[in-house]
């Protein structure tokens, strides 16, 4: 008897214990479904308004930026460097020296070649004297002028030799790295310094021939390069190429730009914009406004449901072009209506929404 009223005592124990602790359970999972079933506390956002812009048709392109004059400076004759009138990144004038050359060699044939053609020259003359006076053949005559003409131009020979020692700056520009030495020997062809003209500065890119029509000289163009940020270059189209190129059937475009300040540096990659001779309206938003998603860009749509609460909807859109942090809504919006300004990805479509005002305050409804 003993044993069995103990075992009965323990299972009565054990069904106590058992029964509070579910018990407790079945407390915390009601609680939980009165949590849960509770509304959601609406979202804060900061709205904006849909606006219509006048906006400058455009097209878009890549391209290079190019120096209207640019070359590696190179000698045409070889020689030793006598001295290096220039540092690396000078600014010259054409026409400056850049460096000169050991010349003894071609300066000793010039003085040859004068003394020969004074010579010459006494030599005419002396016939050209004694002609009149039939002293002499015209023969005679014939050939001390051939040996005059010979000689004078060996002068200039000489000259045009002994000049090719001197290397000049072809044109007005901003020098580069110098690529020689003091005392170094430079064959025929040798990269000196690297040159080019950098204002203006010239934009090369393509356009499909489909725009041939949209575009001609004199249209302005807007300019971005990665290496300057936040900064746009303007200038206006100055060339158009004549042919298409029949593999990409496209057509080579050129721009010229200001460049007094040089920022712009030949062989930049460069996003063009070739603006039209018309202004379109467009709808615009701020880019953050809109979702731009694989299966089609949206936009949150700020409005009242029946019960006179903000809550937001979900609408497709489709989108322009993108200026200043504003994108161009093509179809899908209207100006005035009220969009979600910015944070997407936390909000529902038919979520409750109280708007925030400027100061950071929920603003009353």
């Amino acid at each position: 008897m003993r044993t069995a009223s103990r075992f009965v005592i323990v299972i009565i124990f054990l069904g106590v214990v058992l029964g509070g602790i579910f018990g407790y359970k079945f407390y915390e999972f009601g609680k939980m479904q009165e949590m849960f079933s509770q509304p959601q506390p609406p979202a804060i956002i900061s709205v904006t308004d849909a606006t219509t812009e006048n906006w400058q048709p455009s097209i878009k392109a890549v391209g290079s930026v190019e120096a209207i004059n640019g070359i590696e400076v190179a000698n045409e004759v070889p020689g030793v460097i006598e001295s290096i009138n220039f540092e690396s990144g000078d600014t010259v004038q054409k026409g400056d020296v850049l460096i000169r050359m050991d010349a003894a060699i071609d300066e000793a044939a010039l003085r040859t070649r004068r003394a020969e053609a004074q010579l010459a020259e006494q030599e005419f003359k002396r016939v050209s004297d004694l002609l009149p006076k039939r002293a002499v053949s015209q023969s005679q005559y014939d050939e001390s002028k051939a040996n005059y003409d010979a000689a004078r131009a060996r002068v200039n020979e000489a000259e045009a030799q002994l000049s090719k020692k001197v290397i000049r700056a072809p044109f007005d520009g901003t020098l580069g790295i110098r690529m020689v030495d003091q005392g170094q020997y430079i064959a025929t062809g040798t990269p000196i310094v690297e040159i080019n003209m950098l204002h203006p500065i010239y934009v090369d890119y393509t356009l499909s021939e489909k725009y041939l029509a949209e575009i001609d000289r004199g249209y302005p163009v807007a300019v971005t390069v990665a290496a300057v940020k936040d900064e746009e270059f303007t200038g206006e189209v100055s060339a158009i190429n004549t042919s298409v190129n029949p593999e990409t059937r496209t057509v080579r475009i050129r721009a010229t730009l200001d460049n007094q300040d040089g920022k712009l540096r030949p062989g930049m990659f460069a996003t063009i914009q070739t603006g039209q001779p018309r202004d379109n309206e467009v709808v615009t938003v701020p880019r953050t406004a809109i979702s731009y998603n694989t299966y089609g860009n949206f936009v949150f749509i700020v409005e009242n449901n029946d019960d006179g609460e903000l809550i937001v909807s979900r609408r497709s859109v489709t989108t322009g072009e993108v200026r200043n942090e504003r994108a161009a809504v093509l179809s899908g919006l209207e100006a005035g209506e009220t969009v979600v300004a910015k944070g997407l990805l936390r909000l529902r479509a038919g979520q409750r929404v109280e708007i925030q005002d400027e100061s950071g305050q929920e603003a009353s409804e």
